[in-house]
């Protein structure tokens, strides 16, 4: 299957399940191709055939992204190497989380979320170390007894009551002893933190120097301002007055392409209930590109006053729900 048809397989399955779904990202280079929101739950998708394409340096930015829209950032894949990423397995690269279509599928239509996860040296569930506990002794089975049915040691089954994870292999026998699940999903929309190692999320990029201008004038209207590096923008901007949306931040001379990126912005801000600005170079006389407020950096250098940038954002662009 192409990696068109596959974003276009994935774009019909979250509408089908309800997902409000921006355009895809088709502008290089891009950390992901769709954003897509139902009720609180807010993602941003990298969809690849293999996911070894998948690099520390996309994946550092969708995180930092995810921390910034408050999105969980995913991958959906067909494979690793040659081999194809196994049905109801949640997969991990550079802290971000990754499944197959079908796996997508049972989790956005279905409403079921994945038990097993992928780690150094096999397949584990999450399993419900009390429910363990209260089993076995309401059994009367000594810890030893457990242990010896499972084929683990003592100290194991202790750390499995504690709340360790424990292989496919061990939650099955477990399931069989008892005739109960002990299994707990993984927690997808909250990034799999559950189940996966808490990796700092990575410092930011460096302002390129030719934005420096207008992200300055942003930080000093108020914005705290995230440069972008791998994103159809060029900063995310966050309101220090928490009454005011979060701003993606565009800024280049107003060609085609830019125009291109600002309709995309729009419809990535329509998805992220946020708000978009594309600053230009050059003269426009236009004041929005479908929601995205075009502003020159000329006319930017004319305004003295902070809240006057504010309300120039207001007003020439868009609510995202409009």
């Amino acid at each position: 299957m192409s990696r068109t048809a596959l974003v276009g397989n994935i774009t019909a399955m979250l509408e089908d399940a309800g997902f409000l779904v921006s355009e895809r990202c088709s502008v290089r280079p891009k950390s992901f191709d769709l954003a897509a929101r139902r009720g609180e739950d807010l993602v941003l998708l990298k969809i690849l055939g293999n996911i070894d394409a998948f690099t520390g340096e996309t994946g550092a930015e969708l995180r930092r992204l995810g921390d910034y829209l408050s999105a969980t950032p995913l991958v959906i894949g067909l494979r690793t190497r040659n081999e194809d990423l196994e049905p109801g397995v949640v997969y991990f690269r550079h802290g971000v989380p990754v499944f197959n279509p079908d796996t997508a599928y049972d989790l956005f239509i279905e409403e079921v979320p994945p038990l097993i996860y992928a780690a150094p040296g096999g397949l584990y569930v999450s399993i419900d170390g009390d429910l363990i506990a209260d089993e076995r002794e309401e059994r009367g089975w000594s810890l030893g007894r457990l242990a010896n049915e499972l084929g683990v040691s003592r100290r194991t089954v202790s750390k499995y009551e504690d709340g360790m994870n424990a292989s496919i292999e061990v939650a099955i026998k477990l399931e069989e002893l008892f005739n109960e699940p002990f299994s707990n999903p993984v927690s997808v929309f909250d990034g799999a933190e559950d189940v996966r190692d808490a990796d700092p999320i990575p410092e930011g990029p460096d302002v390129d120097p030719d934005d420096a201008h207008v992200l300055s004038t942003l930080t000093e209207a108020g914005f705290d301002v995230h440069p972008t590096n791998r994103s159809p923008f060029k900063a995310v901007s966050e309101d220090s007055d928490s009454r005011e949306r979060t701003v993606l931040t565009g800024h280049s001379s107003f060609t085609p392409s830019a125009e291109k990126r600002a309709r995309l912005m729009s419809s990535i801000g329509r998805v992220t209930e946020t708000r978009s600005i594309y600053f230009t170079t050059d003269r426009v006389k236009r004041e929005s590109v479908e929601g995205t407020a075009i502003v020159s950096c000329e006319e930017l250098a004319s305004i003295d006053d902070p809240d006057r940038i504010r309300e120039l954002i207001r007003e020439r662009s868009a609510e995202p729900d409009e």
